[in-house]
Parts: structure tokens; sequence; C-alpha cells
């Protein structure tokens, strides 16, 4: 190896065994040595790199020679050196040589180099050992590349965020430039195409990101985000498409494949970008898409290694993107199950206005409903099934349909969730003697319920809950109302626990926010809620909007149901009622008051016959098997109720009498002429009743 020197007369020469010792170390050294005097200039200095000629290095400041990229940071270093506060060891810095193209890493020592006073005196130089650790530094930066695509990628189901995550564990560590293309359809949730990748598929850029340090305006997207493109043909990107290998491109002005794509090249020369790799993402042989990750400016050309590290790093983006796909697809078929399994639009009431917001999410298993009931009464349902995927939309469709079922019998609210908790038991039962090679066995089955019972003529609201949270309410002056229904187990809890209703009284006018948990995860939730409520003038649907939008940021990922009611009455002059006497003239009497009121209701005379056929038979099986008091009641709406309340606790029941039998015939009459019949019971006694259709939709 050569060295070299000042010019003669410069310094003083050594002695034999130091000039002997100074050209040993100089020729063997394995790491770069210099010599710098105390203006920090190169005196002396053995090879540097492998085929570099020192000499044209000697006589040049040390921050010149290197071209560091913190030369100010360095020089300091090297003057406090030089003024005696101790030498610097292995300092790490980044620069160039002069005549070697790329980035370089060295790992520098500074020694101080005491003149004939020692160190207290004015110093020679310094001595300083570089060695040049770029490819080590190199093959680290590769490994934390890798660590940082193993960290960030694939704890996310949403291909965005995958997306995302992957090419910012890559920038700017391992490339200044990195694109994620996916095929079009596999962002739907499609199926992958098996390779190679036929020539008109459609890909979309999923991610993009930078470097910082690029020239031009828009340096960061040589392709937009969401912007989708159909690869050109006879270009590595269509090439790594079709064979599903790799490829390394360096990048110049007159690349041949660049030209029919002037679009391309423009974003290119914004980028300074000087070498490529194009990964093909595969999965099992189908294709998911591509990346594309680009060096520019003065940044060092990627190298084979850095191939097989984009190719690692492809496979675990693949693999991630095709997970997150496989949840986006179920998640799809989740939410439309779960869309038809909800009311499908609101639904009329007699004395209740209600609105609705659903919010989507990971969670399908939230539901709610509005159910009408016999005298004007109005069912308030929220509840949800805890969990995500179609299984819990199918068990939640499963738990409104026992509803709907059960609010049909007449039954109190806490009546109705423990038959609905003996319901989710079964269902629990089914799903633990599933095999053990099921993906159901052993998974849990949680959730919760409230139902409410709205009674206009009582002003009541009768509410009990299963695991869920209780309802809150708000005054028609807007003041919040405090309501404590007692919390019974959940669905599908072990606790067997009786559920306890709980009832309170409302002014006219009042709101019931029926809500399902994930809207009420901290302590600031109930007022976040009610105090959108207290704005007079705006509707029930505005509310709810007004509620949405003050939700804390994360609220919509896990997905939550809200149900709004607004309390209200029936109109005096749609209803009718009427206390009888327990006598057997009754019925007749009955039948005249229900024509005069029909009749001044304006109905046809056919409503008419079918209501007085219908009283007569309900007020006769009241005088003749029940007890006082005897009520009648009419309600017009939609349709038309009739009410028969007597203090009886038993229930009549429906016979088909045979061609002989004198009697018996009522109840099948009843049936015959009422869209809808049954009977409640309550603590005085129960009630008949029945609901008829009427021409034109009822009542205005």
């Amino acid at each position: 190896m050569s060295y070299a020197e000042t010019p003669a007369g410069s310094g003083t020469p050594p002695g034999g065994l130091d000039e002997a010792l100074l050209k040993s170390l100089f020729a063997q050294s394995a790491v770069g040595l210099l010599v710098l005097d105390p203006q920090l200039r190169l005196v002396r200095a053995n090879s540097l790199v492998e085929g570099v000629r020192t000499e044209e290095y000697i006589g040049l400041p040390f921050t010149e020679a290197f071209r560091l990229d913190d030369p100010q940071g360095s020089e300091q270093l090297l003057e406090r050196v030089l003024a005696g506060e101790g030498p610097v060891r292995e300092h790490l810095v980044r620069g160039r040589l002069r005549r070697i193209p790329g980035d370089r890493t060295f790992l520098v020592s500074a020694y101080r180099l005491d003149g004939p006073d020692g160190p207290d005196g004015p110093a020679l130089g310094l001595l300083s050992a570089v060695v040049d650790v770029t490819e080590r530094e190199r093959a680290r930066a590769r490994e934390t590349a890798l660590a940082a695509v193993r960290d960030a990628v694939g704890g996310s189901l949403d291909v965005a965020t995958t997306c995302r995550a992957f090419i910012d564990a890559l920038v700017p560590g391992f490339a200044d430039l990195a694109v994620i293309e996916v095929v079009d359809e596999v962002l739907r949730g499609a199926d992958p195409p098996v390779g190679p990748l036929p020539p008109d598929t459609s890909l979309r850029c999923a991610a993009s990101g930078r470097c910082d340090t690029f020239r031009g305006d828009e340096p960061g997207r040589t392709r937009p985000v969401g912007g989708t493109r159909r690869l050109p043909p006879r270009t590595p990107y269509a090439l790594a498409a079709a064979d599903l290998r790799p490829r390394l491109v360096p990048l110049t002005a007159d690349t041949p494949w660049l030209d029919p794509d002037p679009a391309g090249v423009h974003r290119l020369a914004e980028t300074g970008a000087h070498s490529l790799i194009v990964v093909p993402l595969t999965l099992r042989g189908a294709v998911l898409g591509l990346v594309s990750l680009y060096r520019c400016g003065a940044t060092e050309p990627f190298d084979e290694e850095d191939v097989s590290l984009g190719g690692t790093a492809a496979t675990r983006a693949a693999l991630a993107i095709d997970n997150a796909r496989r949840y986006e697809r179920e998640h799809v078929i989740a939410s439309t199950v779960q869309r038809r399994l909800l009311p499908q639009a609101e639904r009329h009431q007699a004395a209740v206005e209600t609105a609705h917001v659903l919010l989507p999410g990971r969670d399908s298993g939230c539901w709610f409903d509005t159910i009408a009931l016999s005298g004007a009464r109005t069912a308030l349902v929220v509840g949800g099934v805890a969990g995500e995927g179609l299984q819990s939309a199918i068990a939640m469709g499963q738990l409104r349909t026992v509803v709907q079922a059960l609010a049909g019998l007449d039954l109190e609210p806490e009546e109705v969730l423990a038959r609905l908790k003996e319901t989710a038991d079964r269902l629990a039962h089914e799903r633990a003697a599933l095999p053990p090679s099921d993906s159901l066995h052993g998974e849990e089955l949680r959730a919760g319920c409230v139902y409410g019972v709205y009674d206009p003529f009582t002003r009541t609201c009768t509410v009990a809950r299963a695991g869920h949270p209780a309802p809150l309410i708000v005054g028609p002056d807007g003041q919040r109302i405090t309501f404590d229904a007692p919390e019974g187990p959940g669905l599908f809890a072990d606790d067997s626990a009786l559920f306890a209703p709980a009832t309170v009284t409302l002014e006219e006018g009042s709101l019931l926010v029926f809500c399902t948990a994930e809207l009420l995860a901290d302590e600031h939730a109930e007022e976040r809620i009610t105090r959108p409520l207290a704005s007079p003038g705006r509707s029930l649907q505005q509310l709810g909007d007004d509620i949405v939008y003050a939700l804390p940021d994360g609220t919509r990922s896990a997905g939550a149901a809200l149900l709004l009611a607004r309390t209200g009455t029936v109109s005096d002059h749609r209803v009718a009622t009427w206390d009888l006497a327990q006598e057997r003239t009754t019925p007749a009497t009955a039948r005249l008051l229900v024509r005069d009121r029909l009749q001044g209701w304006g109905l046809d005379e056919d409503t008419v016959d079918a209501t007085e056929l219908i009283v007569s038979e309900l007020v006769t099986n009241a005088v003749r098997y029940g007890t006082p008091p005897l009520r009648l009641r009419l309600l017009l709406d939609t349709s038309l109720t009739c009410e028969v309340h007597d203090g009886s606790t038993a229930s009549p029941h429906l016979r088909h009498a045979r061609t002989v039998d004198e009697g018996g015939r009522g109840l099948f009459i009843v049936s015959r002429l009422a869209a809808h019949w049954g009977a409640r019971h309550g603590p005085d006694g129960k009630v008949l009743w029945t609901e008829q259709d009427l021409p034109g939709g009822g009542a205005h």
C-alpha cells in the first residue's frame, strides 16, 4: 500500500525508528489512518478505500475530502479534541468521497498529537482512524427495515392501514420513495387472480410515501393514492406481474421502456429516481398487486441484497393484505346481513315519534327495533351481540326475531327478557355442542338487550334490561330525568337472577334515548348525548345526527346503534271509552255505542257492521265469564282497535265448534273479522283486543 507525506521542509523528519514505525503502521494498518494539522487539513494518509489514490487528498480539509453530511458538527468535534477535551472514539459519520460515487458511512476515532510542551501546549495535529462501515451499515439498515415491516405490518385488518404501515416501514430507511398498488377487485374483497396477471387488470394505488429531501413540487406521489391504472406492456411492472419475479432496474433519462409513458417520465424526473425495484405481491400463486421501491438523488442505488429484502417484505405485506381482504369480505357480508335483518324504514306509531342512527363498524351484532303493540303502546328495543363478523350478525337476527315474536304476545318487559334469555341459553348450548374442529366451538357468546314499553294513556314507560345500559331520558324542558332501571344478567350469562322492571311517568314531549354500550364508553358520554337534546325546534333525526357529531374519534370504528323516541298521547277525538255494567243487556248497549261513534268518525258501513259484531262477541264473553269492572275502548289510527277490559285473569281460547254445537264460535268469528287479536294481562285483570284494517289507511 502507498502512503503520502508532506513535502520536504514542511516539518521535522522523524528519526529512523520512528520513521520505520510510521511506515509500517501506515502500510499495514487494517483501517484508514489520517494525520491532520491544527487546521484539520490532511498531511498524511494511507489508502482510505481500495483503489483510491490518497495523494490527491493531501492538503484538503477533512470535511472537504470526505464531504460529510454534517461538516460543521464534525469540525466542531475535532476542534474539541485539538483543545484537549479528550479523544473521540468510534464516531459515526456519513458522507461521500470525492472520487467515489454514492453515500458512505465511516466510523471515525480521533486523538490529539501533543507538541513538545505536552498536553498543556499547542497540539501538532490529530491522528484519526477511519473505518469504512458502509456495507455493515447497509446490512444493519436492511435488518432494521425488515424488522420494521414485521412489527408494523399485520396488526390491522384494514387494507389501506396495512398498506400505509408497509410504506412507512420502508421509507425513508430503505427506500426514498415507495408505492404499493393492489388489484382493484381485491380491495373490494374478491379473490385475487392467479398469476400471471392479465394485462387489462386494474390496479389501485393503496399507499405511497416519500423521503422529505426530494426536489419537485409533488415528489411523493408517482401515482396518487386511490388512482387506478393498467400496467403498460413491455415495462418492468408488467414483466414482474407476468412471471412473478422481482426486478432491479436502473433508471436513466434514456430508459427505453419509459418512452410510451411521458407522464411517468415526468414524475420520475421530478423525484430524481435512479434505481427501481419492482416486486409482485403474491400469495400461493395468486397476485394481489405490486410494490415499487425507488432510490433518488445521491442515495446509493439498490443492489441484489436489497432485492432479496424487498421480496421478503412483500411476502409479509401480501399475507397481511390477504388477511385484511378476507376480513373485509366477511365484514361486508356481515354488514349486509345486519342491514337486511334490521328495520328498513321508520315505522309509524300511534303516540310515539321515533328516529334511529346506525353507525357501521366492526360490530355487526347491534340492533334496534320499534314494535307497535295493542292499545297504542310501543315497544322500544336496542340490543347487541358482542363480536364481529357473520356469526354475530346471525345471532343478532335470531334474538331480534324472538323479541318480535314475544312482543306480539303482549308480555311484560321483564317476562320478554326472561323468555329471550331462555332462547339465548339454548343457542349457547347448541354452540357448545359443536365438534371441536368447528371454529365456533368454545367461542363465547355475549349479548345484552334493553326492552321498554311506552303507554300513551298512562304516559308511562316500563323498562327491563339484560346486561345493557339503561335508557337516558330528557324532559320537554331540556332537563335530564334520573331513571334507575335495575340491570339484569346478560342474555348468555350463567347468572339466573330475575329481571326487575322499572316504570317512569313522562310528560308529553319527553325524549327517550336507547343506545348500545359503545356510545357510553366514558364518564362524559351521558352528558355528551343528552346535551344536544335540549335544543328546541329540531327533528329527532337532526338530534340523532347532532349526537353523532359530538362523539369522540374511534367510536364509529366499533359500530353502534342509537334509537330516539319522543313521547306523545292519543288525541281525545280519536279515542272513545265507556264503563259498562256487568249485565245481560250490555252487549246490545255496546253495539249502539259503537255504531254511533264509528258513524261519527265517518267509517264505512261494512267496517261499522264488522265492529259491532266483534264488540258484541267480546262484551258477551266478558259478561259471561269475566268480573267487574267492564270497560270498552275504541281507538282510531291507521287501523281500528277495539279493547274490552274486565277484572278476570282467565284468558279465552279459540275453539272450532262442531256443527251441532250451540256455542263456541265467538272468538272464531272475531278472528275472521279482525286482522289481529289477542289478550294482555295486567295487575287489575285482562284486556281482549282486536285490530281491523281500514280502507284508505285509516284516520288522517
